[in-house]
């Protein structure tokens, strides 16, 4: 009975394996944050590192969220797992598990729980993600496309740019026509003031407005020069400074500028920086060389 009862328990145990294998076999890359929930600074006790390294030790390929990526992954962020490692609770114990997940947050595979009764905070850390990380080091892992997640995942990522494109064109738009509407407005009210001994308190805030919402000539700046990279552009100025990274998008002279909310987009000719600042959207014409 019990030599049945190790025979049952070991094939569950590798159904669940192989099972998990081929789900992590449909993703290309793994994700690894500079920060995991449980700590208080970027990569403290050297543990996002520690993961980054395993994993690329043991066959698969990770990065850093702040890396620069590959194309296909800058485009499409669901071909990569994210790395999420779990602290569990344990008297006088550290017990943390390393869990995978999805773009959409879902777990694709959950590791064994490490655990050590080590007492410096580093070295405990080390060595629980050391005994978690068991559960990947002995997978057979070998990337194989999945029509199915890369369809999928390619369609919710140009939805969502083109509903960010579209968004910031809509505001740029409405600043155009706010601006056209205040200039139109306060030469009405300069006429009137000629007539009037005491204009009114309102001319002189929609003059003021009308100057604060003018669009910024590339007239005085300097020249700008697109230099290209794997997934866009890096724009350089005369020194030469990096001063901008564009991504690019599906659509044509529009491209999105990494790690703000912006873009640069192609109009009459003449190429624009909008900027959305919080409570306004900025618009700045840009002397920009590709």
């Amino acid at each position: 009975m019990t030599k049945l009862l190790y025979i049952l328990i070991f094939f569950i145990g590798f159904q669940t394996q192989t099972s998990a294998q081929t789900s992590i076999n449909d993703y290309k890359y793994i994700i690894v944050p500079k920060q995991f929930d449980f700590l208080s600074s970027p990569d403290q006790y050297e543990t996002s590192s520690l993961t980054k390294f395993l994993f690329n030790k043991y066959g698969y390929t990770a990065f850093f969220e702040d890396e620069d990526l590959p194309g296909d992954l800058s485009k499409n962020r669901c071909l990569a797992l994210r790395s999420h490692i779990q602290k569990n609770k344990g008297f006088l114990s550290t017990k943390l598990q390393i869990d995978l997940k999805d773009c959409n947050g879902n777990i694709v595979m959950s590791s064994v729980e490490g655990s050590t009764k080590v007492k410096e905070y580093k070295k405990a850390f080390q060595i629980a993600i050391r005994e978690a990380f068991v559960t990947y080091q002995f997978l057979d892992y070998k990337y194989v496309p999945k029509e199915a997640v890369i369809a999928s995942s390619n369609s919710n990522d140009n939805s969502s740019e083109a509903k960010e494109i579209e968004k910031l064109k809509k505001e740029v738009e409405a600043l155009k026509a706010k601006k056209e509407e205040v200039v139109t407005i306060s030469e009405e009210k300069k006429a009137e003031a000629k007539t009037i001994l005491k204009p009114k308190v309102e001319v002189k805030q929609v003059v003021d407005d009308a100057i604060e919402l003018e669009v910024k000539s590339s007239s005085k700046t300097e020249i700008l020069y697109a230099q290209p990279k794997p997934n866009g552009f890096q724009v350089v100025d005369m020194t030469p400074k990096v001063v901008m990274f564009l991504l690019e998008t599906t659509k044509a002279d529009v491209f999105m500028v990494k790690d703000e909310n912006a873009i640069v987009y192609k109009e009459d000719g003449f190429w624009y920086l909008s900027k959305y600042n919080g409570d306004k959207v900025m618009l700045t014409q840009l002397n920009l060389k590709f």
